[in-house]
């Protein structure tokens, strides 16, 4: 019994330090909050292990002010370790050129009823801490940075709108508008998963959705560059034309040097592509993916059925 009483004792839970709250990750300042923190108890010590994933990349931390600026932000490099306490996360992260960060405006908001907001193009810049290009506008007194599209240049201006019209909008490349003032087959960039999000799909460089066909319930079907339908909402924002930077993706890199600028250590050379070690999988694209709101609660469903239910394996299925 003494024993059991000592073996518990060793597990007491200790205070855990918190994220300082003027660190935020690389997306935006009101990014996920981080995922749930796993402890585990070594030679009685209580040690927080990070988890990979759920928006947080371990690159570089950004330092964002109260309020939005256009003046490039600073930030700390990482180099895929846990900013608390200091372990490997990422091993394939390390190195490279520190960037300024310029903090993007994702919400495109303009007026529900009357002419649109129009917006001047100032200047297109290259940010390194992404990989597609940087356009700053201006309206008035108001500045801010959003993603430049294919062809956009400084003088262009832009319009942005929330009005769905009864007759589609014939827009221009770098407008702004609802998914259901937009006809079918427009190529559109920067989608709000929900209204009022903000631009939350496609913003690498040179990619670009399509929207495919309308549903009855108010519904836009969109097809992402991997391939994958999204039913959203007639009123969430996106923008129209294809981000710029297309050459991107075809440019190589040219030297193992270039690639440690760019921030990546060297890789252990177990994952061997085309050696056929781990097989290849041809899949069919999964179905549409119909997207709710978080906020409405499902109805729950109590089967009859007292036996346990069996899922099919997916192997079973020959496509």
């Amino acid at each position: 019994m003494n024993s059991i009483i000592r073996s518990l004792s060793k597990l007491t839970l200790k205070e855990i330090p918190k994220t300082p709250s003027n660190f935020f990750f690389e997306r935006c300042k009101h990014s996920k909050p981080q995922p749930e923190i796993v402890l585990s108890t070594v030679k009685g010590n209580t040690v927080r292990k990070p988890i990979p994933g759920y928006g947080i990349s371990y690159r570089r931390i950004v330092h964002f002010p109260e309020k939005y600026t256009v003046k490039p932000l600073d930030v700390t490099n990482l180099a895929g370790r846990d900013p608390i306490t200091g372990r490997v996360v990422c091993g394939g992260i390390g190195g490279g050129i520190k960037h300024k960060y310029h903090w993007l405006d994702w919400k495109r908001i303009g007026p529900e009823e009357g002419p649109p907001l129009e917006e001047k193009v100032i200047k297109i810049i290259k940010d390194g801490c992404r990989t597609a290009l940087v356009a700053l506008v201006a309206s008035g007194s108001n500045v801010r940075y959003i993603l430049a599209t294919e062809n956009m240049k400084p003088g262009d201006i832009i319009k942005t709108s929330r009005q769905i019209p009864r007759i589609p909008v014939r827009a221009n490349e770098g407008d702004a508008y609802p998914l259901g003032a937009l006809p079918i087959g427009t190529q559109i960039h920067c989608v709000e998963k929900y209204p009022g999000l903000g631009g939350f799909l496609v913003h690498a460089a040179g990619t670009y959705a399509t929207i495919l066909r309308r549903t009855p319930d108010n519904r836009i079907v969109i097809m992402t560059p991997s391939k994958k339908e999204f039913s959203l909402p007639e009123t969430c924002m996106c923008t129209v034309g294809r981000i710029g930077n297309i050459e991107h993706s075809s440019t190589p890199i040219g030297s193992p040097q270039k690639l440690r600028e760019m921030g990546y250590r060297p890789r252990s050379g177990l994952w061997q592509r085309k050696s056929g070690r781990h097989g290849r999988k041809l899949r069919r694209p999964p179905p549409v993916k119909k997207i709710e709101s978080s906020k409405d609660e499902s109805e729950i469903i109590q089967f009859s059925y007292d036996r346990p239910f069996v899922k099919t394996m997916r192997s079973q299925f020959h496509y």
